[in-house]
C-alpha cells in the first residue's frame, strides 16, 4: 500500500494514475471533506504537462468538457488603463476551474481511498517504514510514503531542510460576482479570459471564471510581514496611488472579504539525495510563484510520471523513485528559473514593457 499525503491536484494525479493501473494506495488530507473549502481560481492547463497527466489518468476527454471558453485570451494593459496588448487565445492551454478540476480526479477514485479530516502532525521514521501522527491523535503506519502535501510539508523534513522563503511579492484576492451585471467596469477590464494591468513595480490581474465571476488580485512589493495587518480598501487605494480611476472602482467594489496572499517558494533548484521510502511531488517538491504558470501542471506530470515510475518496477520503489526524481529535479529546477524570470518581468520599473516585448514574436 502506497500513502500519499494530500489531496491537491498532485498527489489525486498519482492516485488516479495508480488506480488505473491497479496499484493500491491511501490519500490521507486536513480538509474536513471534498467541499469544505473553497480551492482557488482558474489554471490553465499545458498540452505536455498537466494535459499530458489527465491523459494518463484517462480523463483528458472529460476534461475538455470542463474547460472555460476563450478562458486562455490575455490583455496586458498599464496603470492608465490603456490596452496595450490582446489576443483571444489559440486553446493550446485551456482554462478549468481548480475545483473543477479536483472534482474531476476525485471522480476517478474509489469511494473512501481519500480519507479526509485527516491532518498530519508529524511523521517518524521506524522499523521498515513511517509512522505517521494525526490531529485527531490516531496514528498510521506506512511503508512507502509520498508527500503532496504542499508548501508547509509536513514529509520535506524526512528528505531535505529546504524551507520556504518569500518571494518579496504579496497578493490581495478580490472577487466579483455576477460580473457582467454587478461589476462592469471590471468585467471590462478582465475581458473574455486573463488580464495583467502592470506599472511602478505593481500589479492588477484578474481572470474569468464561470458563472460569470471575475476573481482579481492586486500584487505588491512588500515587506513579508505586510499580510499580518488589517487589509483595508483604502489601504490597496493608497498603494496604487496615480492609477487610473478604473483600477480604484474595481479595488472599491468587490464581493466579500479581500484576503491577503504572500507568496512564498523554494529555493530554485531545490533536490534532496535519494532516500529510502520516500519522496515529494508538486510543492512540497518544487514550490515557486505563479508568474510561469507551472504550479498545477508541474504537481499533475509529478503525480503521473511517479506513477508510471511505479508501475514500471512494483517490486523496486527504489529504483522507481531514482527514475522519477531523475526526470523531476531537472524540470522543475528549469521551471523554477522561468517562473523567477517572469517575476521580474512583471515587477520591473519599466513594466509592463518587458512583459510586451516577452510576447511580441521576434522578427
Amino acid at each position: 500500500m502506497i500513502t500519499i499525503v494530500g489531496a491537491g491536484i498532485g498527489g489525486l494525479t498519482l492516485a488516479s494514475v495508480l488506480h488505473r493501473n491497479g496499484i493500491p494506495a491511501v490519500v490521507y488530507d486536513a480538509d474536513l471533506s471534498a467541499a469544505s473549502r473553497p480551492q482557488g481560481g482558474m489554471l490553465d492547463i499545458h498540452e505536455d504537462t498537466g494535459q499530458a497527466a489527465l491523459r494518463a489518468a484517462g480523463l483528458l476527454e472529460a476534461f475538455g468538457k470542463l474547460t472555460l471558453e476563450h478562458g486562455d485570451a490575455m490583455r496586458i494593459l498599464d496603470k492608465t488603463g490603456a490596452v496595450r496588448l490582446a489576443h483571444d487565445g489559440n486553446g493550446l492551454r485551456p482554462e478549468i476551474d481548480r475545483g473543477a478540476l479536483r472534482n474531476l480526479l476525485l471522480s476517478s477514485l474509489p469511494p473512501g481511498l481519500v480519507r479526509w479530516n485527516a491532518r498530519v502532525t508529524g511523521i517518524s521514521r521506524e522499523e521498515g517504514g513511517f509512522k505517521l501522527s494525526f490531529a485527531d491523535g490516531s496514528v498510521a503506519l506506512a511503508k512507502i510514503l509520498i508527500g503532496a502535501d504542499g508548501a508547509w510539508s509536513k514529509v520535506r523534513p524526512l528528505v531535505s531542510e529546504a524551507s520556504p522563503f518569500y518571494s518579496g511579492i504579496s497578493f490581495v484576492e478580490l472577487r466579483y460576482l455576477d460580473a457582467d451585471r454587478k461589476h462592469p467596469k471590471a468585467a471590462a477590464l478582465v475581458g473574455k479570459g486573463l488580464m495583467f494591468a502592470l506599472s511602478d513595480e505593481r500589479g492588477i490581474f484578474g481572470h474569468r471564471e464561470p458563472n460569470n465571476e471575475l476573481c482579481v488580485y492586486a500584487a505588491l512589493k512588500v515587506p513579508a510581514d505586510w499580510s499580518r495587518q488589517t487589509i483595508s480598501r483604502d489601504l490597496l487605494h493608497r498603494h496604487f496611488h496615480g492609477w487610473h480611476a478604473d483600477f480604484h472602482e474595481v479595488l472599491a467594489n468587490s464581493d466579500g472579504d479581500l484576503l491577503p496572499r504572500s507568496i512564498w517558494i523554494l529555493p530554485e533548484g531545490h533536490s534532496w539525495p535519494r532516500t529510502a521510502g520516500v519522496t515529494l511531488l508538486g510543492d512540497a517538491a518544487h514550490l515557486m510563484s505563479p508568474f510561469a504558470g507551472e504550479g498545477a501542471n508541474l504537481a499533475m506530470i509529478d503525480g503521473a510520471d511517479l506513477a508510471m515510475a511505479i508501475v514500471a518496477h512494483p517490486d523496486d520503489f527504489e529504483r522507481a523513485f531514482a527514475g522519477y526524481e531523475a526526470t523531476m529535479f531537472p524540470r522543475a529546477r528549469e521551471a523554477a528559473a522561468e517562473s523567477a524570470a517572469g517575476l521580474e518581468l512583471a515587477f520591473e520599473p519599466n513594466a509592463p514593457q518587458a512583459m510586451l516585448d516577452f510576447f511580441t514574436p521576434k522578427g
